[in-house]
């Protein structure tokens, strides 16, 4: 798996590098657990943004119960119903069948 820094992030992104710990923070941005925020899945970022479903989706993980370590195992975890990841997925804008997984392991 290759990283981004916050600093490679917010060149991408058009924004800070204070911006970019910031919406790590908030849960808009994933970043490896452990890593202190430093590192960012390369996956996350897609034509100089971060992926347009993420945010919600993390969201979603987060209110289900899901710690980040939990969040981040599920989102690179190979899903052969999907099939792929469900990263990848959301990356081939096929966020819809992502969010009804998420949805469905909150019950």
């Amino acid at each position: 798996m290759e990283f981004y820094t916050p600093q490679e992030v917010a060149k991408l992104i058009g924004v800070s590098p204070n911006r970019v710990r910031q919406l790590v923070n908030d849960g808009k941005l994933l970043a490896l657990p452990g890593s202190g925020r430093s590192k960012i899945p390369v996956e996350v970022i897609q034509d100089g943004e971060v992926l347009r479903h993420l945010p919600g989706l993390l969201t979603l993980l987060g209110d289900s119960g899901f710690s980040e370590q939990e969040a981040f195992d599920w989102l690179f975890r190979e899903d052969d119903s999907l099939p792929g990841t469900p990263i990848q997925a959301l990356r081939d804008d096929r966020h819809t069948e992502v969010t009804r997984r998420a949805q469905a392991l909150a019950f």
